[in-house]
Parts: structure tokens; C-alpha cells; sequence
């Protein structure tokens, strides 16, 4: 059994009640903890998790299994539902353990929570749960401070970028309109951020934040990758977007690798 334990720097102000000590750990374990549901080891027989601890009102840490790095051991993988997940717990300074799964040989133990092999996934009140909206919209009613959401007219901007992104990232053909689209949506919403953020709810980041930044994490790296193509400077309010969310605390901690995101997304682009 190996592990390793670090302990990240985190700023707070001396002065806030609300500073919290952050501790993450790898840990390799036999068995699976006998409060949670019993489950099967990886093939090696090893089961990967990291632990995330925080001062919170939460008294036990929530389980969540996500994809697992396919580029670097023990490292969280590079899809974007997943960080949208993570991301919350983290703005909502909630303890976690997450669960890493190898999506491209699926152990045992991840098929009997979640039988259709999806991450991301859940534990509430001993019950698996999947979907990143659904997880999210417990997450809000179950841990309501500090609040997350955003009113209904604001949860759906910029919600057709990361399909218009698909769209581009897999065209073969520089004619056929997938490039507008895209840049259609995001100048929608540079306007929509030049005259409302500098979040999308104004001046505190919201779960709308929290779901369209991951999408535009693989967006900058997927099309610098493939397609030598990135925001123009004749959007800033896109990019200084971008940059304010990549540069939270909670992003840093949460994104996937560059090398995961590429190799990710070269299914699509040449599949």
C-alpha cells in the first residue's frame, strides 16, 4: 500500500470565520469502507481514492466516482461534468472522497452502483445518483450555504457554445459554418458578459459559472490542439472570463490535464 498526502496552501484572511484547512490524500485501500456499499477492487486488485477534507457542516465526506486520467496514475480524468460536480463541492466547501474509475476497462465495483457506466455519480443517503444536473441541484438543496444558484433566466447563458464546439472541433470542412456558429454563440456572450458580469449572475460565481467553465477549459485546449484556433481579442469579455474562472482556487484544484483533454477529444476528431 502506497499513499501520499499533501497539504495545499490555501489564503484566507486572518480575520474570516469561514477559512477552512484543506487536505488531500491518495490512498490505495482493501477494503471498501463498511459504511458504503461493498465493491469490487480494480483488476490489479487496488482501488484508487482521493480524499478531500474541509471544515464544514457536512460530517461525513460524500463519495463521488469520476473519470480517472488516462494519461497519468492516479489523477482525475478530463471530463467536464465531472469538474462541474467537483467544482460545487468545492465552492460549497464540502469534504469528498472521490473515486477514480478507469472508463476504458470498468471495474465491477463502479457497474453495481452505476449500471450504466457513467460518470459522474453520487452517494446521498446511501443512494447513487447520477446526472451532473441532478447532482448539483442536490447539492443546492441539501447544502444551501453559500447559495449557488442562479434565477432561471441566467442558468441557460452560453448553454449552446460546448455543442457549437463539438460541431467545429469534428468539421473536416472549413466551409460549412460550424466555425460561425460557434463564434456566433460566443458573442452573444462576451455581450451578455459586457453588460452583466463579470459572472454570469453579476458579481458572485454562480452553478451557471460552475457548468460553462469546464465546457470552455476543453473548448481553449481542444481547438488551440487541433485546430491552431482560440478565442479572438475581439471578444475580451470571453476571454477575461475565461481567465477569471481558470484562476479560482476551486478550478485549479479540479481541472484535468492538458494531455487528458487532448487525448479525450482525439476520439472525435478523427473517429
Amino acid at each position: 500500500m502506497s499513499s501520499a498526502r499533501i497539504q495545499p496552501t490555501v489564503a484566507a484572511a486572518a480575520a474570516s470565520a469561514l477559512s477552512s484547512t484543506v487536505k488531500h490524500s491518495f490512498s490505495f485501500k482493501f477494503p471498501f469502507p463498511a459504511t458504503t456499499t461493498p465493491v469490487a477492487s480494480r483488476r490489479c486488485g487496488i482501488r484508487r481514492t482521493l480524499t478531500v477534507a474541509m471544515s464544514t457542516v457536512a460530517s461525513n465526506p460524500l463519495q463521488v466516482c469520476v473519470k480517472a486520467s488516462i494519461t497519468v496514475p492516479d489523477k482525475l480524468g478530463d471530463c467536464p461534468f465531472c469538474q462541474r460536480v467537483l467544482l460545487t463541492m468545492e465552492e460549497k466547501n464540502l469534504p469528498y472522497d472521490m473515486k477514480l474509475v478507469d472508463l476504458s476497462n470498468k471495474p465491477e465495483w463502479f457497474l453495481k452502483l452505476s449500471p450504466e457506466g457513467k460518470v459522474p455519480v453520487v452517494n446521498f443517503d446511501d443512494k447513487w445518483v447520477p446526472d451532473s444536473d441532478v447532482i448539483t441541484q442536490s447539492l443546492e438543496e441539501k447544502f444551501p450555504d453559500p447559495p449557488l444558484a442562479a434565477p432561471p433566466e441566467k442558468s441557460s447563458v452560453g448553454s449552446k457554445i460546448f455543442s457549437t464546439f463539438i460541431g467545429f472541433l469534428k468539421s473536416k470542412d472549413p466551409g460549412d459554418g460550424t466555425e460561425q456558429a460557434l463564434l456566433n454563440e460566443l458573442t452573444s456572450f462576451d455581450e451578455y458578459i459586457k453588460e452583466n458580469g463579470p459572472y454570469i449572475n453579476g458579481e458572485k460565481v454562480s452553478a451557471a459559472d460552475l457548468s460553462l467553465g469546464p465546457k470552455l477549459y476543453h473548448l481553449e485546449i481542444a481547438l488551440s490542439h487541433y485546430k491552431s484556433w482560440s478565442v479572438p481579442d475581439s471578444l475580451p469579455h470571453v476571454k477575461s472570463y475565461m481567465q477569471a474562472i481558470f484562476t479560482m482556487d476551486s478550478f485549479v484544484k479540479t481541472r484535468a490535464l492538458q494531455e487528458d483533454v487532448i487525448a479525450g477529444w482525439r476520439p472525435k476528431v478523427f473517429g
